[in-house]
């Protein structure tokens, strides 16, 4: 029977060892034999380049090491057949081929149409939709930039670390002290957007608050469906059957 799985912000991180071991365990007893696995973005916390697949051993912060591993688990998923779909996130948008290619996965765009069941289905992270956070709007704007992209990543391994350092430090700050619903979705958005796309489902992740939210496109009944982050010992997914309909799950790790 085909299906298909989808996760989203597992924010992968040395410091955060028992996210790594649920995912890597969730892998071996959910995701083998399914047909595609798709995570759309924040897979790790942070991310300063593929060469750190290179330079582990140089990598003070761990995540060369982290990243490794977690190629290799996929890898060995992709080489039993499983289609495997990587989305960048807002913490990992540096991500790049060379990295998918270790895990023998794909880039995928953000956002992108798939079709389940000859139904339309819009995937993507999630970020974009939060149009009331015009500070963070900006620095994607900065960091979707293709130059600004190849000035950081020429810097030096030391210096990219540094960076990365610091841009948590100020998220950190930024998101306490903003309101709640400016952290979230503007509700416009996602039905221009899914209007644009001619979709009446939609899946994401981003805001780490899963759920089901029902609405209208035009005159036509709608869905979007939040994908929650992953914690010790708890995760989320949702599947995608031959029927073409998603289910939303919280999953223990």
């Amino acid at each position: 029977m085909s299906s298909t799985l989808l996760i989203s912000d597992l924010h992968l991180h040395p410091v955060a060892p028992e996210v790594t071991e649920g995912f890597l365990g969730w892998l071996e007893r959910r995701a083998r034999g399914v047909d595609a696995l798709y995570i759309l973005g924040d897979f790790f916390e942070a991310w300063i380049g593929d060469d750190l697949l290179d330079h582990a051993d140089q990598d003070p912060s761990g995540t060369g090491k982290l990243a490794l591993r977690v190629a290799a688990a996929l890898r060995r998923l992709s080489d039993e057949g499983t289609q495997i779909y990587l989305m960048h996130g807002n913490r990992d948008f540096l991500l790049g081929h060379r990295f998918a290619s270790a895990c023998g996965a794909k880039l995928v765009t953000d956002p992108a149409v798939l079709r389940f069941a000859d139904e339309p289905v819009l995937l993507m992270h999630g970020d974009s939709l939060c149009t009331r956070d015009e500070a963070y709007m900006t620095f994607r704007e900065q960091a979707r930039n293709q130059a600004w992209q190849e000035q950081v990543l020429a810097m030096p391994l030391a210096d990219r670390l540094q960076l990365a350092a610091a841009l948590r430090q100020q998220s950190g700050e930024a998101t306490s002290n903003k309101a709640e619903d400016i952290m979230d979705v503007t509700p416009e958005e996602v039905v221009r957007t899914m209007r644009d796309y001619g979709v009446t489902t939609l899946i994401h992740g981003h805001t780490h608050r899963p759920a089901v939210h029902e609405l209208e496109v035009g005159d036509l009944p709608a869905r979007r469906i939040v994908l929650g982050d992953w914690q010790p010992g708890k995760g989320w997914e949702i599947e995608i059957g031959p029927d073409g309909d998603p289910t939303l799950r919280e999953i223990a790790l």
